[in-house]
């Protein structure tokens, strides 16, 4: 189908074949075929998206720069075109998509065409969405209204999804294997190993099975905090107490006590979170320090004020008196598969506290520390809920 002859009927009888680029330059746009100025204050050129819109007679009226770029066509060579020419647009099997979709002559209850990847000339992707306007819902088209957008934000999702696919293979590889080889040692060779063997090889198993287990919440949280649905239960939350309790976690491990400071300052206000985060937080933060820093690590809890209206907030400052973090770097420790050394780990953790703090309402930055290492401070409001206040 040809869009783009005196009416929608005699369009329709023309042959499907496109013409070549070079036709829109030889092709000259009628004297009324000019972009609107403006749409309720806003200029087609001020839009992010491409938007290409073709009136009754599927000639181009609006192509803004959006859509020139997207399109490498300039809008002065566009308007006045039919909408086939100025977008010679092929599905991904070859077929051209205004023949296919037919906007004029199909059926009259048709609004329009949801997104999907269409190809220009020189195979080039682009996303394609379209408006059938009609002056009353059975009548004939009006307008055709076209939003155009690059691949490029679809592209770097798909290759994050990607990573994070190859990152988790990786890092559940190893532990299923050790799972899978002390369990079937187990079951076929039981009798010939001591109680002392067997121990072993079972903590072995739990330990790897705990590694599987915290992926999978790695995961699930991945998942909540970029759907926007992670949850906060709030309730008090003694944070003193729980730096303690991480700490001596640590302690127990193996962990010197000496490597530890931690400096509580008084007066912190009653703080409602949850706990079960705060936990994560701390603990991500915490072992970042151990594995990664060196010297000793330092944490601080301090009184502050959040936000314009000075609202009563905690203050947590873990730092160490490793290298730090480069300052090329900075700006990307807490996005995905960040790792600040090659010691381990999915490169999530971080990631993933910037997640739970912001979801509490909180801030949290890196920077270096005062002897060098690095620094995180993340920043909790007091978070009382609404009924008790």
């Amino acid at each position: 189908m040809t869009v783009g002859t005196d009416s929608p009927a005699e369009a329709r009888s023309d042959g499907p074949h496109a013409p070549e680029r070079a036709e829109l330059a030889d092709a000259t746009a009628p004297g009324d075929a000019t972009a609107p100025a403006d749409f309720a204050g806003i200029r087609p050129d001020d839009l992010p998206d491409g938007l290409v819109v073709a009136d009754e007679t599927g000639r181009v009226v609006c192509f803004n720069a959006a859509a020139a770029r997207i399109t490498a066509v300039p809008a002065d060579r566009a308007l006045g075109l039919p909408l086939d020419r100025a977008l010679p647009l092929e599905d991904l099997k070859g077929r051209r998509w205004w023949p296919l979709t037919d906007p004029y002559g199909g059926l009259a209850t048709r609004s329009g065409q949801p997104e999907r990847n269409l190809l220009l000339p020189g195979g080039r992707e682009v996303l394609v969405s379209a408006r059938y306007v009609r002056e009353h819902p059975t009548g004939p088209v009006r307008r055709v209204v076209v939003s155009l957008r690059g691949t490029e934000a679809r592209r770097r999702t798909e290759r994050s999804h990607a990573e994070l696919i190859a990152t988790v293979a990786h890092e559940l590889r190893s532990p299923l294997t050790s799972v899978k080889g002390f369990t079937a040692t187990l079951l076929h060779k039981w009798e010939r190993f001591t109680d002392e063997q067997k121990r072993l090889m079972l903590e072995t198993v739990d330990a790897d099975a705990g590694r599987i287990k915290r992926l999978i919440a790695e995961l699930l949280d991945i998942s909540r905090i970029d759907s926007g649905r992670l949850e906060v239960r709030r309730q008090p939350v003694d944070i003193a107490a729980a730096v303690g309790r991480h700490v001596h976690a640590h302690t127990t491990g193996g962990q010197s006590p000496d490597r530890f400071f931690v400096r509580i300052r008084p007066q912190l206000p009653p703080l409602w979170a949850d706990p079960d985060k705060i936990d994560q937080i701390l603990g991500n933060l915490l072992e970042n320090a151990v594995r990664h820093g060196e010297g000793t690590v330092t944490i601080e809890v301090a009184p502050t004020t959040t936000g314009d209206d000075g609202e009563e907030g905690t203050e947590v400052t873990v730092s160490d008196e490793g290298p730090g973090i480069p300052e090329e770097s900075v700006s990307r420790v807490f996005t995905r598969f960040w790792r600040g050394s090659k010691r381990g780990g999915t490169g999530l953790g971080l990631y993933i506290v910037k997640g739970v703090v912001e979801a509490h309402g909180g801030t949290i930055t890196v920077g270096r520390g005062p002897r060098g290492g690095a620094e995180f401070r993340f920043i909790l409001p007091v978070g009382t809920p609404a009924h008790l206040l």
